[in-house]
């Protein structure tokens, strides 16, 4: 099934390119891919949520739709602040991993440092209780996320 969620998810991704939202019919996708909408609507859910930059409109009935739109920030102050407010004093390792996924895929930093970071943040690498585990990840997460953010305004970038 991972890999049928793997093929949506580029199929969807490669539809959008370089726009900035896309409109599509749930039941014809299913149809496309030989799946169950839910199926679609689990795709949706996972990979295309806030933290992954996206949202998700849609309109039920006959002539229903799902519409992506792909968050678009006006500078990186302000992605900084969304991204800082989304972590707030705790976060899971999950949407963890998806913001740090959202900076690979808008280049601000590369795959080795989305690797350091996802290394810093695992579960295997703090070792206490899964409420401290939480609080301690946003804590740690944060701190990353104004480095990212430090670089970028210093000119620290490669």
């Amino acid at each position: 099934m991972a890999q049928l969620s793997d093929n949506i998810e580029h199929f969807i991704k490669e539809l959008m390119c370089d726009d900035t939202h896309i409109e599509l019919r749930r039941n014809e996708l299913a149809q496309h891919f030989g799946c169950a909408p839910s199926q679609i609507n689990y795709v949706l859910a996972t990979r295309f949520s806030v933290d992954h930059g996206y949202i998700i409109e849609s309109r039920r009935g006959g002539g229903g739709y799902v519409r992506i739109v792909r968050i678009q920030e006006r500078d990186d102050g302000n992605l900084l602040e969304s991204l800082l407010n989304r972590v707030g004093n705790s976060v899971d390792e999950e949407t963890a991993n998806a913001i740090i996924t959202h900076l690979t895929d808008l280049r601000l930093v590369t795959k080795n440092e989305a690797a350091l970071m996802r290394a810093g943040i695992s579960r295997n690498a703090l070792a206490l209780p899964i409420n401290a585990k939480n609080v301690l990840r946003a804590a740690v997460l944060r701190n990353m996320l104004m480095q990212v953010f430090r670089n970028l305004e210093g000119g620290d970038r490669k």
